[in-house]
């Protein structure tokens, strides 16, 4: 995304969940909070004081999160349950002390942005198995930031998008087996995943944008040989979604997905809307890599993260690259100024 002045004040707050303590989050974090101002990092002190030195930031920028921003240089931490020991730190090997501090760290990170005006909330990688077998309270619930932002916010419906520069795109389902995907589809899930596409196009400064809504089956269902989700959700999803959005937007599909998402990324649609997890993740990993950052709409605060996932493999090597946490972070601010 485009970058932004990012000017830190105590009424303009970016707070990041540090994700899992076994992966790239917390390096991530520390690197891409040295860049934005007024960024408060939630998560185990002593281990951002390593990942600060591991890439080499300061250890003296990070400051203990006392309520209020008021140093401009500094990266605020705001320590949230016991100090984990190395055990529960090893790279790539989390445990379930870790994984209830993942989830520790989200829950802190959504009241402290809750409890003032003009927060943003930016999410770090974690791993949904560590967090959903970690014993923490609701944890074997947990399917990911989406749905668990959602409960806690008490919002009626949370829609995953993701927005990049050359591509912008919404889930009408998330993290759902693909066998149960058609039965899940409805009018108003259509219509829901659509509206706030168009609503996150707008905020992103797009003129009245054009949205392409796939289809769930090839060529958009062959006139039903190849299925009936066209005629039973989409298209009515999508009549739905021209009456809430009025002119702001212009909708149209039901479209086969190979088309929308190629004429989306050579500039003719603004945005897509995806019937399914990966029909949406691949194209975005394929054109946006790095670049894409993952936003929840349909919740009471603004919520941003970075579209990739713990790295393990490299976690605490000093090598993973931080662009995708910065382009969260600033996002968030931008998503914040359009409010």
């Amino acid at each position: 995304m485009p970058r932004v002045a990012a000017a830190a004040s105590n009424s303009d707050w970016l707070v990041v969940s540090v994700g899992c303590p076994c992966g790239i989050g917390p390096e991530v974090s520390v690197k891409a909070a040295s860049k934005v101002r007024g960024t408060v990092l939630v998560g185990d002190f002593e281990l951002l004081q390593e990942a600060a030195e591991l890439v080499r930031v300061p250890r003296a920028r990070l400051v203990r999160f006392e309520g209020h921003l008021t140093d401009p240089r500094a990266i605020y931490v705001h320590s949230v349950g016991s100090k984990l020991g190395r055990r529960d730190r090893k790279p790539g090997k989390p445990t379930a002390e870790s994984g209830a501090a993942q989830l520790s760290y989200i829950n802190e990170a959504y009241r402290l942005t809750k409890a003032g005006p003009g927060r943003a909330l930016v999410t770090g990688p974690v791993s949904k198995a560590a967090i959903a077998h970690s014993g923490a309270p609701g944890s074997r619930h947990f399917l990911g930031h989406t749905e668990w932002l959602r409960d806690l916010d008490q919002a009626p419906l949370s829609v995953m998008c993701f927005a990049a520069e050359s591509l912008v795109t919404s889930l009408v389902t998330t993290h759902l087996p693909i066998a149960n995907v058609p039965s899940a589809l409805t009018p108003r899930a259509v219509s829901d995943a659509t509206f706030h596409l168009g609503e996150l196009l707008l905020a992103l400064g797009k003129q009245r944008p054009a949205v392409a809504v796939c289809s769930l089956n090839p060529h958009a269902g062959e006139s039903e040989l190849l299925g009936q989700e066209e005629r039973r959700a989409i298209v009515p999803g999508i009549r739905l979604a021209e009456r809430r959005l009025g002119r702001r937007v212009r909708v149209l599909g039901p479209l086969g997905a190979e088309t929308a998402f190629r004429k989306a990324a050579a500039g003719v649609y603004q945005g897509v809307v995806a019937m399914y997890h990966d029909q949406a993740t691949i194209p975005m990993k394929l054109v946006a890599f790095g670049d894409a950052v993952n936003v929840t709409m349909g919740l009471s605060i603004v919520r941003t993260s970075v579209d990739h996932g713990t790295a393990y493999d490299i976690a605490w090597r000093g090598v993973a690259e931080a662009d995708g946490m910065r382009a969260a972070l600033e996002l968030g601010r931008r998503l914040l100024s359009s409010r």
